[in-house]
């Protein structure tokens, strides 16, 4: 049984975690920056990077305690070292670099999206490879087929924004709140799913990819027409989100062979309609449905630490000179996609 050290700052959560190779998150301690953000009414970089300087240490600290362990005791360090806000993944891989090497353990250097992708198998040990992933988070929306670790072929991207970032800019136009994500589903909870036109972008077309740039322009036309409530538009948005990832799902699901289960993974994971949608969709397809808890679908370094965990088991650990990185695709040698650039 190996135990991991995991720590994640990509974005606005610092986090640490103790994880065990046979599934058990002996500790998990995190952080949370919304009051930081909160006036600006989204992610202020240098805030973010500034408070995981302040709060990583400490958090360490405390679930190393909390686990009753020592330093000593770990096998490896994994840390998040991209994609992310370039401050934050640095300080997380930075102190990770340096634990490591005081400690003399192995340093595991962890893609981000693969903590997310992987998570769904922290949770459900039954989960085998290859599934269909759809990886939801607030800075990419992608299908994938997880073969195994470190083994990735994305089928489709965003062409433009992501479902995440559509959610935030929707609250910050119906002035919901932050983090924008659970503020939309609060509010769709009080609207009328119907009661607002929005278009579904690529819906029903060839293309495999997705767009949410014209679902956010149409989110302002709504809201400038004062002829709806903030909850209906709020409702709207949120329906025609679930039909476009329904859609390009379905999609995938149609054409697809030997995968194991549908799963959702990333932050956007967590919201209701959604995983209720592919939930459905799964079991229209005789397939399993899998979704990690909510507590592991958004930023944690529970699933940075599992992750570690599997990449440490298949022999997977990285030089202390590995960079951090603002762009990191899990499946590099993709097709280029119009309009996705780097964060495809």
């Amino acid at each position: 049984m190996a135990l991991i050290l995991g720590l994640e700052s990509s974005c606005d959560e610092t986090a640490a975690a103790l994880v065990t190779s046979d599934r058990r998150v002996l500790a998990h301690r995190l952080a949370g920056q919304e009051a930081a953000h909160r006036p600006y009414g989204g992610v202020v970089p240098e805030i973010a990077a500034r408070a995981h300087v302040d709060a990583l240490i400490p958090l360490i600290e405390a679930a190393l305690a909390d686990a009753g362990v020592t330093l000593a005791d770990v096998d490896a360090v994994a840390a998040t070292a991209g994609p992310g806000l370039i401050g934050g993944v640095m300080v997380g891989l930075v102190t990770g670099k340096a634990l490591a090497h005081a400690a003399g353990k192995p340093l595991i250097a962890v893609n981000h999206l693969e903590g997310h992708a992987l998570s769904p198998r922290l949770s459900d040990p039954d989960l085998a490879f290859p599934y269909l992933l759809l990886l939801v988070s607030g800075g990419h929306c992608q299908l994938l087929e997880v073969r195994g670790v470190d083994d990735y072929r994305r089928l489709a991207t965003t062409i433009d924004d992501d479902e995440g970032e559509a959610f935030d800019k929707t609250a910050k136009l119906l002035g919901l709140g932050f983090p924008g994500g659970p503020a939309v589903e609060r509010a769709a909870a009080l609207g009328d799913r119907h009661a607002v036109p929005l278009p579904r972008p690529l819906l029903g077309t060839a293309e495999p990819h997705f767009s949410f740039a014209g679902l956010k322009s149409a989110v302002l036309r709504a809201r400038d027409a004062n002829k709806y409530s903030a909850e209906d538009i709020a409702a709207s948005f949120q329906q025609a989100v679930v039909d476009c990832l329904i859609d390009r799902t379905r999609r995938q699901l149609d054409k697809a062979s030997g995968i194991t289960a549908l799963v959702v993974a990333g932050g956007v994971a967590a919201n209701g309609a959604v995983r209720s949608a592919l939930q459905d969709l799964a079991h229209a397809h005789d397939l399993r449905f899998v979704a990690p808890p909510l507590w592991l679908c958004t930023d944690n370094a529970a699933m940075i630490g599992w992750a570690g965990a599997e990449r440490f088991a298949a022999g997977l650990t990285d030089p202390l000179d590995i960079p951090a990185r603002p762009r990191w695709p899990l499946d590099p040698g993709a097709e280029a996609v119009r309009g996705a650039g780097v964060k495809a």
